[in-house]
């Protein structure tokens, strides 16, 4: 007598969801995807959506077909250390057109904030995104405005440089696999 191989359901399941997977996980490395990637997640560093902005990134770049891994990179500019220098920024350039408190106030706030984020969980992304909200809306509304104008620019730049550079690299590579595999033909 023959045993039969009994199939889980949870591996038929995986079986039929591998094409899925394989996509979602397989990385996009033209210099396109690589710089649309990167300038992705530097758009999204800009915002604040702390505590989401890593989940962000990664969906937003496979809906895209863009680079995760650059996104995700990018997005880490964004660091307790730089939050209250990059979100005054953006607080500034919101201030021009939308009125709220004065910048060094706004700043001070901002301060509060990282150290209050230091001190939570890193996946208490609730407890982030709250202490974000604490600010109030007359602060906020001016800072994403901000967020938006300073994202699009930077998400802009970094775009063209990347591209320019990675397609340099890409060319610089492909010479010298060229020459490597002339001189192992001789």
């Amino acid at each position: 007598m023959v045993k039969e191989k009994v199939k889980l359901p949870f591996t038929t399941i995986f079986l039929r969801m591998r094409p899925v997977f394989r996509w979602l996980f397989r990385h996009r490395e033209s210099s396109h995807a690589i710089a649309g990637g990167f300038s992705l997640g530097l758009f999204i560093a800009f915002t604040p959506t702390i505590g989401l902005q890593v989940i962000l990134a990664f969906f937003i770049a496979t809906a895209l077909n863009l680079n995760r891994s650059a996104a995700i990179i990018a997005v880490w500019i964004t660091n307790p250390v730089s939050i209250p220098a990059i979100f005054s920024l953006n607080y500034w350039l919101g201030s021009f057109i939308l009125e709220g408190p004065s910048v060094i106030l706004v700043s001070q706030r901002l301060f509060e904030l990282t150290s209050q984020l230091t001190t939570l969980d890193l996946w208490a992304i609730t407890d982030q995104l709250s202490a974000v909200m604490e600010l109030g809306m007359d602060i906020i509304v001016p800072l994403i405005l901000g967020s938006i104008i300073a994202g699009t620019i930077s998400a802009a730049l970094s775009y063209i440089i990347m591209l320019r550079l990675l397609t340099f690299l890409f060319a610089r590579w492909a010479r010298r696999k060229k020459i490597k595999y002339a001189r192992i033909k001789k």
